[in-house]
């Protein structure tokens, strides 16, 4: 076909094939395991898949309400109430979306405009950058402080001005399995009070949080949950990340925002999805436990890359692990998890395309959402290299 010769101005100059294509492609290619992309390689319920396949088979299968069905969002308000004592209108504040980045990236349209400065912490998942431009905001990105990737509130007060429209947060993090504190979200809360600046609070990974550790979410504080877009994943919760299903939470004010773009970029999410995850979430016991599960696989993976020369970063949540390869290579991240790929047939996420400006650190991210002979065949691999 022939390609297209007039003038052409990217709204994205900067940006290409994400690395998560790049790097499944390239485990595809050299069946290497595939450690990169952040999705498990076990079943979803049968019990949740049955009831997906009875709602199509009951006919539920055209449009959904905009906002997503009533039933659904009734039982997410009764969730989020249960688990955080914050009380959230079905009606109004509630809206099921394609999936976590969908959820992001309208949030961001819907409030962000020219010239709106939104800060961010590197190392930060790969959409948020991107939709804050898109908007025809600028990104201002700050780097959470190695080797326990926290935040530094002082650099923060120092950052924010008049420009300042959003900070967004992300709690379990990805990709470095920190999270934030109670301390954390009170310095949050202290800087952003009697401002306009809104919160957009990434927790996707809510449910997976470990070591005694409890997931302090914005709304489980009064300062935070007025200014707050709060984002949750139903595929990261039940293990579903290809059915791109979520949902976001905020102040009636902010969700009618957001709900203007919605309509116009999305209107309305799978439909017997909503009314099987409905049926399933009735029950809470869907997503307790879940926490145990993946903690008992981080440890399992920890104790196998223990023969490695590979050194564990800290983790107390997501499905994410950091390793330091600097006892093995002093190639760049790029090129050294390319060639792990290659040579050792395991695949992992180089952390510095998380970075405006990566510093040069010797970072690899694995996954560890895998079932545990594909941990074990992955780590044995690595005790190799």
């Amino acid at each position: 076909m022939p390609d297209f010769k007039g003038p052409l101005s990217s709204k994205l100059p900067r940006a290409g094939t994400t690395i998560f294509t790049i790097m499944s492609a390239l485990a595809s290619e050299h069946k290497a395991i595939n450690l990169s992309q952040g999705f498990p390689d076990f079943e979803v319920s049968s019990e949740l898949i049955n009831l997906v396949y009875e709602k199509m088979k009951n006919g539920q299968n055209q449009y959904a309400p905009m906002p997503g069905i009533q039933l659904l969002r009734e039982i997410i308000s009764k969730k989020v109430k249960k688990l955080y004592s914050a009380a959230y209108d079905p009606a109004t504040e509630i809206t099921v979306t394609a999936g976590g980045t969908q959820a992001i990236f309208t949030a961001i349209l819907s409030v962000i405009k020219e010239g709106d400065e939104v800060i961010l912490f590197d190392p930060a998942y790969d959409c948020y950058a991107p939709a804050i431009e898109l908007a025809g905001g600028i990104p201002v990105s700050l780097q959470l402080k190695p080797p326990s990737f926290s935040i530094d509130w002082n650099e923060v007060k120092r950052t924010i001005n008049q420009r300042t429209r959003m900070i967004m947060i992300n709690t379990p993090h990805n990709p470095t399995g920190s999270i934030l504190t109670a301390r954390d979200m009170m310095q949050l809360e202290k800087l952003t009070k009697q401002t306009d600046i809104l919160i957009l609070s990434d927790e996707v990974y809510e449910h997976i949080i470990f070591d005694g550790y409890e997931h302090q979410s914005v709304m489980r504080f009064p300062e935070l949950v007025k200014r707050s877009f709060v984002v949750f994943s139903f595929g990261k919760t039940f293990h579903a990340t290809g059915w791109k299903c979520g949902y976001i939470l905020a102040p009636s004010k902010l969700m009618a925002e957001f709900r203007k773009v919605h309509q116009f970029n999305v209107f309305s999410v799978n439909t017997p999805l909503q009314f099987a995850l409905a049926d399933f979430m009735s029950d809470e016991i869907t997503y307790t436990g879940i926490e145990a599960m993946y903690a008992r696989k981080r440890d399992y993976f920890l104790t196998l890359m223990k023969p490695s020369r590979f050194k564990p970063l800290d983790c107390h949540g997501s499905y994410f692990l950091l390793f330091d390869y600097s006892k093995i290579s002093n190639e760049k991240d790029t090129d050294f998890a390319k060639r792990l790929t290659v040579e050792h047939g395991v695949a992992s996420i180089p952390v510095s395309v998380f970075y405006k400006n990566p510093p040069d650190k010797k970072l690899l991210r694995f996954c560890f959402a895998k079932k545990d002979e594909t941990l074990k065949a992955a780590a044995e691999r690595l005790c190799k290299v």
